[in-house]
């Protein structure tokens, strides 16, 4: 008599125990459910949400991508606390993103307020503030004249519009675009040879 499979060997797999023999959807949809998040996981961390997702386009069944998911998250596969921290770390350090341009990309991926809140503790008020400012040094074009009003006034709301879209907040934004003009303003002229 033909044994059915339980449906978790992929994940047994991951977790250092042999897999079965791979089959299509219809026969084992376990195992098809198993090898989509298993391919979604070697490219990247993806929360449980994005997995789900991509499971339900794939067309299997919403208690078997449920099983597969719990099964993966019982091995550790899947952590979307971990995934949460691990993209705050990653996002605010190479995108320059506030806290609040990090909270709504979480939520977009899945990711509870809760689990959420805690992922942003590791970025502060400070690491912030610092980011923004290199940020608006680093995009303040050099070759305007922030002598002249008009060019310095364009240059503050480019800048302070830049960083809303990273999630900044209108104070933060002002604060930091003014403290980088008066900076460059405060500098003594270079002199020609």
């Amino acid at each position: 008599m033909h044994e059915q499979n339980s449906g978790f060997s992929g994940a047994d797999e991951a977790a250092g125990e042999p897999a079965a023999v791979p089959a299509d959807r219809e026969r084992d949809p376990y195992a098809a459910a198993r090898n989509i998040v298993l391919r979604q996981l070697t490219s990247s961390p993806k929360s449980r949400r994005q997995l789900a997702v991509k499971l339900a386009e794939k067309e299997i069944p919403e208690d078997v991508a449920a099983a597969v998911l719990d099964r993966f998250e019982e091995v550790q596969l899947v952590d979307d606390a971990e995934f949460a921290r691990m993209w705050v770390a990653s996002r605010s350090r190479s995108k320059s993103l506030a806290r609040g341009a990090l909270k709504r990309e979480l939520a977009e991926k899945g990711i509870s307020g809760e689990l959420a809140a805690e992922a942003l503790e590791q970025v502060s008020d400070e690491d912030e503030y610092v980011a923004a400012r290199a940020l608006a040094r680093r995009r303040l074009q050099s070759s305007a004249d922030l002598t002249d009003r008009a060019a310095r006034d364009k240059q503050a709301r480019r800048l302070v519009s830049m960083l809303a879209r990273k999630g900044y907040s209108p104070s933060v934004g002002y604060r930091v675009v003014s403290e980088v003009i008066g900076d460059v303003l405060d500098q003594p002229p270079e002199e020609d040879w």
